[in-house]
């Protein structure tokens, strides 16, 4: 089955975004699934283990979002965690050692796939079990808002973006913090990553109210749907959820509605979702239309495309050169890094 890929018209121009910007969100992009495409060769060529989520296809929530975010600003991820990481300006190189459980990885080596993790990028790790780092998000929007009130910090505040799936959305912890966040009116943006799938389950088998985003009306915040496939649309919001945030009036939860290219995990042989199904999200792959749009629009020209991929493909291999040539953690080191060095 075929779709029409049904590009951007004037987002570019009613949203002031400027050609740097669009050739920015391109890069991220591309660095993103070239850096996915790579993981699956070296999984399946041995030099990756344990479970590795790749973000194939959801490209467009991670690079609309976080490049909007200052330094200063915070993420909390998932177990499909290596885009945002890279998103927010973790290098590669740092992240791939990681998934090679080497020793110059981000985490050490100790993290592996789900538990990229960055002190110096604010970028507050991935989480193996669903849930678990919107509590933490919480925990980082309160202490910007603690800087400010009570420590009476100059500075603006700190924002925090929770990206979590919609498998997540029916548990506890969502509900909770969500209820926290307009309580005490903190920096947070919550997205929900809808890839319509929380493993093998459809989310429309799986929860008696679809639609996300509208959950937000029981607890008085700002809840917004946008096409996930799109990374301008999601942009705006972002932009939109982002200024609330950092002026003071608090959350926002964002449902981007998109779709993951590859089954759950690598170790998924993706044999629940229909051809047709695959086959519909394909058509509206957010790279090509992004693409298509710069072309079309005359915002580059194709041998500037061409040098964005090469430029991408050096970086993915030097970061596969970084972990190979790196070293192993040292047996002696097991317990390091479990508390706090001086």
């Amino acid at each position: 089955m075929s779709e029409k890929i049904v590009l951007p018209s004037t987002l570019s121009k009613k949203n002031n975004i400027s050609h740097d910007s669009i050739l920015l969100l391109y890069k991220d992009m591309l660095l993103g699934r070239s850096f996915e495409d790579m993981c699956a060769q070296m999984y399946y060529r041995g030099k990756m283990f344990g479970f590795v989520h790749l973000y194939n296809g959801q490209e467009a929530v991670s690079s609309g979002i976080i490049k909007l975010l200052n330094q200063q600003d915070y993420v909390c991820s998932t177990y499909r965690d290596h885009v945002h990481a890279l998103s927010k300006g973790v290098p590669s190189k740092l992240v791939m050692a990681e998934l090679f459980g080497k020793e110059t990885g981000c985490s050490r080596g100790r993290g592996g796939s789900m538990h990229i993790f960055s002190a110096k990028h604010n970028f507050l790790g991935g989480f193996a079990f669903i849930g678990e780092g919107i509590p933490v998000a919480i925990g980082s929007a309160f202490q910007s808002i603690y800087r400010k009130q009570v420590l009476f910090d100059q500075n603006k505040l700190s924002v925090t973006v929770c990206f979590f799936g919609d498998g997540t959305t029916n548990n506890g912890q969502f509900f909770e913090c969500l209820n926290m966040a307009v309580l005490w009116k903190l920096p947070v943006i919550f997205v929900v990553e809808n890839n319509q799938w929380a493993i093998g389950m459809a989310h429309h088998r799986s929860t008696s109210y679809p639609e996300i985003h509208q959950k937000a009306k029981a607890f008085g915040l700002p809840g917004i749907e946008v096409d996930g496939m799109d990374v301008f649309s999601v942009r705006e919001v972002a932009k939109q959820a982002i200024e609330r945030a950092r002026s003071g009036e608090g959350p926002t939860l964002i449902e981007a509605l998109t779709y993951r290219f590859r089954g759950h995990s690598l170790a998924d042989p993706d044999e629940l979702r229909s051809y047709k199904e695959k086959e519909a999200w394909l058509a509206r792959d957010p790279i090509k239309r992004l693409k298509h749009y710069i072309l079309d629009n005359s915002i580059a020209d194709k041998d500037t495309i061409d040098k964005i991929h090469l430029n991408i493909k050096r970086e993915i291999d030097d970061s596969i050169d970084f972990a190979l040539s790196s070293p192993e953690p040292r047996i002696k080191d097991l317990k390091r890094y479990l508390f706090v060095e001086d």
